[in-house]
């Protein structure tokens, strides 16, 4: 079962997807239980960014309630591999620094994940990676790294507290998409709000999700049940 924090918040950001739906071209729908195992994945392995790929399940596509509701007005088909299809299951392939994290090393695309994989082995359609205690928003290192991804490019922004070796960065201009919008109930702790707890024990004041593409342009994403139906507010 995922939090109830995490389910509330993911209700908040897709309204907002949907309110901004005409901004997108496309969209992209991932399970929150994925979205969870990364969050996981993302304070066991601090203070180190981590890299994340994931490939569109094959055998789900996305509902066509979900591709009518948010559909934009200049909405296009075909701009990336795996559109119209929900996001498999996530798979931890490298963490490191931000300069270092993007790199897959060569002898792991021969070894890692070959068993469940076959020849594919860590070749992923969609990346994600995470920026602690940093937005949700794409460095030059992010945008050249994109220019491999056959499909699309994820960023997951993680505020927490205590904040060890990286205290919030926020000197950074762009468009933000918050997926702990102020609306979320949050919990008080001396002056600072926080919205749920890690499995590691930090607090987490803030997340942000965002998509792109290797063009420039976002993605829309919408969280969903794994079998693509949409986490709406009743």
């Amino acid at each position: 079962m995922v939090d109830e924090w995490l389910v509330r918040s993911a209700q908040k950001y897709n309204r907002q997807s949907l309110e901004n739906k005409d901004s997108y071209p496309a969209i992209i729908l991932m399970p929150v239980s994925s979205l969870e195992i990364i969050l996981n994945w993302t304070f066991e392995s601090l203070p180190d960014e981590i890299l994340i790929g994931m490939d569109p399940n094959p055998e789900i596509k996305n509902p066509r309630e979900v591709e009518d509701l948010y559909r934009g007005e200049d909405y296009q088909n075909d701009l990336f591999a795996g559109q119209g299809y929900v996001l498999g299951e996530p798979h931890l392939v490298n963490r490191g620094d931000a300069f270092s994290v993007h790199h897959v090393p060569e002898e792991w695309n021969d070894g890692l994940f070959v068993e469940e994989r076959g020849v594919r082995g860590s070749r992923f359609t969609t990346w994600l990676h995470t920026h602690p205690n940093a937005p949700a928003l794409p460095s030059i290192a992010d945008a050249d790294a994109a220019q491999w991804t056959e499909g699309c490019d994820m960023i997951l922004g993680v505020r927490f507290s205590p904040e060890g070796i990286f205290p919030w960065f926020d000197d950074i201009e762009g468009a933000r998409r918050k997926l702990s919008p102020e609306e979320v109930d949050e919990k008080i702790t001396g002056s600072k709000p926080y919205i749920g707890t890690a499995i590691t024990g930090h607090r987490i004041h803030d997340l942000e999700l965002i998509s792109f593409h290797k063009r420039g342009f976002g993605i829309n994403i919408v969280l969903t049940d794994e079998k693509g139906n949409v986490f709406l507010e009743k």
